[in-house]
């Protein structure tokens, strides 16, 4: 399950999202100051959302066509 494959990919599209969640959380404010922002809770958020897509690529696992795979798609 856990091979060097699966977890490469896995960690990246969790990169990814904790990317996406970070910049949307910062972007979201029509005015953003970055001496205000409630960064703990910014940064907080953005792990949480990591962790839900490693969640996420784990239960996906076995769905896909490729069973080593954290896609839900096939590579074809």
């Amino acid at each position: 399950m856990f091979t060097k494959q699966f977890i490469t990919d896995a960690s990246e599209r969790a990169i990814k999202t904790l990317a996406q969640t970070f910049l949307a959380l910062v972007a979201g404010a029509e005015v953003f100051n970055a001496f205000t922002a409630d960064w703990a809770q910014i940064v907080g958020v953005s792990v949480g959302a990591a962790i839900l897509s490693y969640a996420t690529s784990i239960v996906s696992k076995n769905i896909g066509s490729d069973k080593n795979s954290p896609s839900l798609l096939s590579k074809e």
